[in-house]
């Protein structure tokens, strides 16, 4: 019986295909960024903020892609993500405010502060959903990344019984998941 070199021990343990790691984590990390897409909307509807902030999104892309390169995550694949994210959160925000306009009584009464309230919850998640980034890069990359992403979008949207609008946003929010 002949024994690997263990330089080559080394490389065959590095190249053994890894237990893909669940995406459902960084779903959920998603789903609650498609929540508070709520206190984003209420603290905008019926001000001057626009629901598109070209200036906002391109410093939480250029945020999310200095802190991806720290985590030795390639920033264009955490900024593709986040473009997503951000998608996701003018779905909700569209759709509140179309819902609050057809119908003023169901607007919210009170105004969140988004920059004290609103923005550190984001950026809460933000932080976590790089790590949920990181953690599945492997798995993200695997051809059974995109079923494993939509057990995880069932299984969360029902946990949290998101309605429509929130499942759409989630979708579309976790739609460039899969890949390098």
């Amino acid at each position: 019986m002949h024994s690997l070199p263990a330089a080559a021990a080394a490389v065959a343990i590095t190249a053994a295909p890894a237990h893909p790691v669940s995406l459902r984590p960084l779903t959920q990390v998603s789903a609650e960024r498609v929540l508070v897409a709520d206190k984003v909307a209420a603290a905008k509807f019926g001000t001057t903020l626009p629901i598109d902030d070209p200036a906002r999104e391109k410093q939480l892309l250029d945020t999310v892609a200095a802190k991806s390169a720290a985590l030795g995550i390639p920033p264009r694949t955490s900024v593709r993500i986040f473009r997503d994210q951000i998608e996701a959160n003018k779905v909700v925000q569209r759709g509140l405010f179309a819902r609050w306009t057809a119908h003023p009584d169901e607007a919210p009464k009170e105004r969140p502060d988004l920059q004290k309230e609103v923005r550190p919850i984001l950026d809460r998640i933000t932080d976590r959903l790089l790590a949920q980034i990181k953690a599945t890069q492997r798995t993200r990359g695997q051809a059974s990344c995109g079923p494993r992403l939509a057990v995880a979008y069932v299984k969360i949207s029902k946990r949290d019984q998101l309605d429509a609008l929130h499942g759409a946003a989630l979708l579309r929010g976790v739609s460039s998941v899969c890949g390098s």
